[in-house]
């Protein structure tokens, strides 16, 4: 979670920074964000928005796991094996799904970790307070804010990191630079992590800044995702790489 933490600060950092400021970055790196935030805010700082997160985790994976064989028998038509096709189509599915169902937790969840103490007043007083507030001043459109790209980004995720879990793995093997082992599936893993993170990662801003933004800030993701691109350049597409990389 602390790593979630820091990943949610450093793509937000340089938002509303106005284009041409040389004003120096608050936080540097993955442990520099951290230290950061304890020095500034206190280590209770890292775990902001753990009780959202929590309630993310029960129903987002709920139904992303629990449905999964379901949805894979269904495209398979209950064939015994189910192809790479299958797989990716049935992760896709039931990742919408579970967007679908998680997606005000993950609103919340956003907003709390980047909502820094030292700012002053506290957006929301409590886990309950933000889903209330957030229905009252934006609808419940507010509550399933920023659906559409962390909806890409779930597909995004499940298809690379099966995808090119299978091809390290493989290409290891067929080198015979490593055995069918744990070492092995550590490394096709890693790779597959840094694969996954390098393609996931410009989505990822975009619903993270998206999610978290004020009405009337952006009119869409994608008119966020412009003016991201705009104001900071195609870099700021990666923002929190490293804490991402190294959460997945």
């Amino acid at each position: 979670f602390p790593l979630d933490t820091a990943k949610v600060r450093l793509q937000i950092q340089g938002e509303t920074k106005a284009a041409g400021s040389m004003k120096t970055a608050q936080y540097k790196g993955v442990f520099g964000t951290i230290a950061t935030m304890v020095k500034t805010e206190g280590p209770r700082s890292l775990y902001n928005g753990l009780v959202a997160g929590l309630q993310r985790q029960m129903s987002f994976a709920s139904v992303r796991i629990g449905l999964y064989d379901s949805v894979k028998q269904f495209y398979t038509k209950g064939a015994e094996h189910a192809g790479i096709g299958s797989r990716l189509l049935a992760g896709c599915t039931t990742g919408a799904m579970a967007v679908a169902v998680a997606q005000p937790t993950d609103v919340v969840k956003v907003r709390f970790q980047a909502q820094a103490r030292t700012e002053g007043g506290r957006r929301y007083q409590g886990t309950l307070d933000a889903y209330k507030t957030i229905a009252r001043e934006e609808g419940l459109r507010g509550l399933w804010k920023g659906m559409s790209p962390n909806v890409v980004r779930n597909a995004i995720v499940n298809c690379t990191e099966l995808v090119t879990y299978d091809l390290i793995k493989d290409l290891l093997l067929r080198s015979n630079l490593m055995t069918d082992n744990l070492p092995c599936h550590f490394t096709s893993a890693f790779g597959a992590g840094f694969c996954t993170t390098l393609i996931a990662s410009p989505v990822d801003v975009v619903k993270t800044r998206y999610m978290n933004s004020a009405p009337g800030q952006y009119s869409s993701a994608v008119s966020c995702a412009l003016t991201m691109l705009r104001t900071e350049g195609p870099l700021a597409c990666y923002k929190g790489f490293m804490p991402s990389f190294l959460r997945l």
